[in-house]
């Protein structure tokens, strides 16, 4: 696998549900283009540790909304699997969910468990230009942290060197 970080995220275009649940749409990269994107994939549907990230990113969407940035959730589910998740169980999240159910993307972006056709706990955040700006990976039992996201997030839209544990207000070096 070739890095990705500091180069071109890999083309998508995949079938997702609204945060509401009530419509299906498409989102590809050039969905993004302009614009701050941070991009998760989860293992699976109705699972635990999943709906903890998803809805935690989601009370957090005036904070990314606030630094330019969209936010995009994938699983290798269907998007059905996903409108009867957010009927059922997960509630209204304010960003789509989309379905990778082919594994392309997951598999382009380096985080397909090819055995078990599940992703890991990838997370990109990709740059109004398209450009891969930062990745965390995590195996399937830890979650993320919306605050380190967010953090990085600004980190990198200040445009300066940032230290250890730099913080929005900090000087940059």
């Amino acid at each position: 696998m070739e890095r990705l970080v500091g180069a071109k995220a890999p083309e998508f275009t995949m079938n997702a549900v609204s945060g509401e649940g009530k419509e299906f749409l498409s989102v590809s990269l050039d969905s993004y283009k302009g614009k701050w994107l941070v991009m998760f994939f989860y293992p699976l549907d109705f699972t635990f540790v999943c709906p903890t990230e998803i809805t935690g990113f989601s009370k957090r969407i005036n904070d990314f909304k606030k630094e330019s940035a969209e936010i995009l959730a994938v699983s290798c589910d269907s998007v059905y699997s996903h409108q009867a998740w957010i009927k059922n169980g997960l509630g209204t999240v304010s960003f789509p969910i989309a379905s990778d159910i082919t594994r392309k993307v997951s598999r382009e972006f380096g985080i397909l468990i090819e055995d078990e056709g599940i992703s890991l706990r990838g997370l990109f955040i990709i740059d109004p230009n398209g450009i891969v700006k930062y990745c965390a990976v995590h195996d399937l039992n830890v979650g993320r942290s919306v605050d380190e996201t967010l953090r990085v997030l600004k980190a990198f839209k200040s445009g300066g060197l940032c230290p250890i544990d730099w913080h929005e207000g900090d000087a940059n070096l």
